[in-house]
């Protein structure tokens, strides 16, 4: 059964580690993260851009695989599924469809009309138990189309945000989707810790944690962050597993080609990720 996103990132904040959002794009994924977290006995959330909801053939596809898993597996742990970088109407859309935690990415927006939305997507969320997160400070990087320049977020602006009862929030603190550049100046902790001391017992939202050194990552759970996104590290690893299998001649079983056998190098190479990922962010026995 899917669970709302608040009190596993409440119960994170306070016992300062952080839990880990990984993106998914198809079954395979969503398999590897959900065993992985059951293994590590963390609680985890399942990531979903408008982009893979649309390559998944819709939210209700999505709710009804996750949710199938999660009995036929026998996943214990505490699971969300969160739509990431949510526009107003699929907000409502993942709502409907069942989804458990929905972000409203309105940061492209003045801060008013931000503001604005974000309290109308608020009310009709809370209303079904559902979790929000919104944005504040645009980050950088691609993510689906939606381009950031990796602005750090106004603290007072995150207070007014967050003042709107949001559950948790993304600041942007320097952080970019995808591979850091070797030029990155690295996160604003000054940026992070004023956020921090405005918006209290909030939980903060790390995006873009692929690439991030351990060292950033522990300090930025220390100020704040009880959520951090991975995807493209997942990417990469399944991406080079699955093309050292190909090149090896593997994928051939006399008759074609078994997606099964083909997928697996991936598969295991996401576990291994996951797995790293959660050892780091404190979540592994947290369940």
């Amino acid at each position: 059964m899917l669970v709302s996103a608040k009190e596993m990132l409440d119960k994170a904040k306070a016992g300062h580690y952080a839990v880990g959002q990984f993106n998914i794009n198809n079954l395979e994924w969503t398999k590897a993260i959900l065993l992985t977290a059951q293994e590590c006995n963390s609680p985890v959330i399942l990531g979903v851009s408008e982009g893979a909801g649309k390559y998944m053939t819709g939210y209700k596809t999505i709710v009804g695989m996750v949710n199938g898993m999660i009995e036929e597996l026998g996943i214990t742990v505490p699971v969300a599924l969160h739509l990431d970088h949510g526009s107003y109407d699929h907000c409502y859309k993942c709502i409907e469809a069942g989804f458990s935690s929905v972000m409203f990415d309105g940061s492209h927006f003045s801060i008013e009309e931000n503001v604005e939305k974000t309290k109308e997507i608020v009310a009709a969320a809370h209303a079904k138990g559902v979790s929000v997160e919104a944005e504040v400070g645009s980050i950088g990087g691609e993510e689906d189309g939606v381009v950031g320049a990796g602005e750090c977020a106004d603290p007072n602006e995150c207070k007014a945000v967050a003042d709107l009862g949001i559950d948790f929030l993304a600041a942007g603190i320097g952080n970019i989707h995808g591979k850091y550049p070797e030029n990155w100046a690295g996160l604003s902790f000054e940026t992070l810790d004023a956020i921090q001391q405005l918006t209290g017992d909030m939980p903060l939202v790390l995006h873009g944690g692929t690439g991030i050194p351990t060292e950033m990552i522990q300090k930025a759970i220390s100020l704040g962050v009880a959520k951090i996104n991975v995807n493209t590290e997942c990417q990469l690893a399944f991406a080079a597993a699955t093309r050292e299998y190909i090149e090896a001649g593997k994928d051939q079983q006399g008759k074609g080609f078994d997606p099964r056998k083909l997928l697996a190098p991936g598969t295991e190479a996401i576990k291994a990720t996951v797995k790293e990922k959660m050892e780091i962010f404190g979540s592994v026995g947290k369940a």
